[in-house]
């Protein structure tokens, strides 16, 4: 266990030890399959499991440990001591929860679902917060599968870690290690906090990507016209159906706000556009300010250092959410 009173490490980051144990990825998607492949890099004991057979054969011909029988997955985590990472679609958390329920209820648990409240909800449900830190990394792509993962996506990617109150110092240390071994930056959060912020950086996006990509297809020509700034703009689109619901649909409340902010700007945008005329002799001005204004300060954020932290002290979790607030993060 991790001692609640451990002395900083040397350049003062919070100390969170290397972590020995093995760790359990259930969900060999894009993800998973990262994760998996980012932990064999780092030379850590990493096994996993898929419940459709294609994903297991390809991550066996790849050299992993993997099975498609969750028992025999959770069984192998709960002997070991390991970490298992949640790394399914929103849909089958709670299933997948049952059987850590049942199987491995000891273990320490975590996942990298791209929403938090909803995901330490069906957790609580299941009895599992005393051993639950939730996680998510910032990193993907718009191709999903066994075969789409790669050990670097993570590289200096930020990963979110919750820093919601109960949370067990041992727990959110492996956490915090399992993603600087991936290489990736921490950044801790509450829960709600990280959903608001995703839904403007993360779930907005891929509605406004989804938009740009219907209104163009409208457009043989502009189609054939298309370059750059469509591209960009639509990339996310091409993400699987499926998973772009259920990550959105599944952070609906806080979506719902900031696709709210986002019509109004549009519709104010419109109005000005219109002009005195209606007819579009107006102008842009301010929706192109106010959006190179906030890229700008995009471009210009910073990651410093967090310190002088020690886990497990009084008001940790406090600390720890004020300075992911700060734009404060922990590298391993």
């Amino acid at each position: 266990m991790c001692d609640a009173g451990a002395v900083s490490t040397a350049n003062n980051d919070p100390a969170v030890p290397p972590d020995p144990r093995p760790v359990c990825v259930l969900g060999l998607g894009l993800i998973g399959g990262s994760v998996l492949r980012a932990l064999r890099r780092a030379g850590r004991d990493a096994h996993g499991y898929n419940r459709s057979a294609g994903p297991v054969a390809e991550a066996r011909a790849d050299g992993f440990q993997v099975t498609d029988d969750l028992t025999t997955a959770l069984t192998r985590a709960a002997a070991e001591d390991a970490l298992i990472v949640l790394a399914v679609p929103m849909p089958a958390v709670d299933p997948v929860l049952a059987a850590i329920a049942e199987h491995a209820p000891d273990c320490a648990l975590t996942d990298v679902v791209s929403v938090k409240a909803p995901v330490r909800e069906a957790v609580r449900a299941h009895g599992l917060t005393d051993r639950f830190v939730g996680g998510h990394p910032m990193a993907g792509t718009a191709h999903s599968g066994w075969a789409a993962g790669d050990a670097a996506m993570f590289d200096e990617a930020v990963w979110v870690v919750a820093a919601d109150d109960g949370a067990d110092p041992d727990v959110w240390a492996r956490v915090a290690r399992l993603a600087a071994d991936c290489r990736a930056v921490v950044v801790p959060a509450g829960s709600a906090d990280h959903d608001e912020a995703a839904a403007r950086i993360s779930h907005l996006p891929h509605v406004l990507a989804e938009t740009l990509a219907a209104v163009g297809a409208e457009d043989p020509l502009a189609l054939t016209l298309a370059a750059g700034s469509f591209r960009d703009g639509t990339r996310v689109a091409g993400s699987a159906p499926e998973l772009v619901r259920a990550m959105c649909e599944a952070n609906g409340p806080a979506l719902l706000g900031v696709l709210d902010q986002a019509l109004e700007l549009l519709t104010a945008a419109r109005t000005q556009l219109a002009g005195p005329s209606g007819t579009g002799d107006g102008d842009l001005a301010a929706l192109v300010a106010a959006g190179h204004a906030g890229h700008t300060a995009y471009t210009a954020t910073e990651r410093t250092p967090l310190t002088d932290l020690r886990l497990g002290e009084d008001g940790w979790l406090e600390r720890l959410r004020t300075a992911g607030a700060e734009g404060r993060v922990w590298r391993g």
